[in-house]
Order: structure tokens, then C-alpha cells, then sequence
């Protein structure tokens, strides 16, 4: 499975529940990979020149059965650098994948992102996205660590893509 950051801050609130995310992943024997959308060429995720890095990043989406797309909420949905990965992704690439959506954002507000943003974006390339999306607020972080309540979150929506991915696959 693969990890996305749509994040452009290499600490962010969204970063760390995607990392804890494939933590869990890994604990019932999956092999991950994260990948952090700000350390990718600008260019190239424009679509102006092609990088390796995102060639492979790419490469590593289409290939991953279940997909985990974290990003901060920025007027009200995701990232554009999560919206320009999506889009050099090739149409229909995520047929036959889970997709993990995960969003945080200052308060409660912008919970619908998940529903209004990110489930539809996964859905535009076909993926099967899980019911129990992520949705963190700033206040459920105390020194950068998620909370009980956001990590049951996480355990939920984990224990929902591993079971669609059997059913499925």
C-alpha cells in the first residue's frame, strides 16, 4: 500500500496521521510506502517536465492496492499539490483500489472536505473508497501527536480498506 502527503510542510497534522496510518498497515504485515508530495519536483508535478521521482511515485500509486490520501484542508478541500498528483495519474488507475481519505483541518468546519473533496477525487479514478473517512481538527493534536479518539478513527478506517481489500481482491 502507499501513503500519500498532500501536504506541503514536511510536519504536518495530515502527514503524520497518513505515517501512522501505514504503521497500522504494517502491523498486520503489509508493506508500505510514503509518499511526500513536497519533495517531488514542482515541475514536473505540473506536468511541464517529467522526474523520475514522480514517474516512480506514480508508478508506486497505480500499483499499491490500498491507496491512503492525507492533506490539510485549504479552502475548504485538499491540497493543490494533492489535486496535481491526482491528475497526472492516468484515468480509471485506481480501479480495483481502496482509497483511504484523510483530511485535517483547524476545526470541525471543514469535516465535509473528506466527503465533498477527497471521496469523489479517489472515485474520479475509479477506487473504492472506504465509508469511514479521517477527519482531524488542530485541537486534536497536544504536541504534534493525534489524539485516542483520532487514532480510533484511523484504527476504524484500517480495519474497513484491509477488509474491502479481501473482499475485493
Amino acid at each position: 500500500m502507499v501513503g500519500i502527503s498532500g501536504s506541503p510542510s514536511g510536519t504536518s497534522k495530515s502527514r503524520a496521521l497518513v505515517e501512522h496510518t501505514l504503521g497500522c498497515f504494517a502491523a498486520r504485515g503489509a508493506s508500505s510506502e510514503l509518499i511526500d508530495l513536497a519533495g517531488l519536483p514542482a515541475d514536473a508535478l505540473l506536468g511541464r517536465v517529467t522526474a523520475p521521482a514522480v514517474t516512480t511515485a506514480l508508478e508506486t500509486t497505480t500499483r499499491a492496492r490500498i491507496v491512503i490520501a492525507g492533506t490539510p484542508v485549504y479552502r475548504a478541500t485538499y491540497s493543490g499539490l494533492l489535486k496535481l498528483f491526482f491528475d497526472l495519474l492516468p484515468q480509471d488507475s485506481l480501479v480495483g483500489k481502496i482509497g483511504v481519505p484523510i483530511a485535517t483541518g483547524h476545526a470541525a468546519a471543514h469535516a465535509l472536505a473528506v466527503d465533498h473533496g477527497l471521496r469523489p477525487l479517489f472515485a474520479s479514478l475509479g477506487a473504492t473508497v472506504i465509508a469511514a473517512g479521517v477527519y482531524g481538527t488542530s485541537a486534536q493534536f497536544q504536541d504534534g501527536k493525534p489524539a485516542a479518539e483520532l487514532l480510533q478513527a484511523v484504527d476504524r478506517a484500517v480495519r474497513e480498506a484491509w477488509a474491502l481489500a479481501g473482499a475485493v481482491g
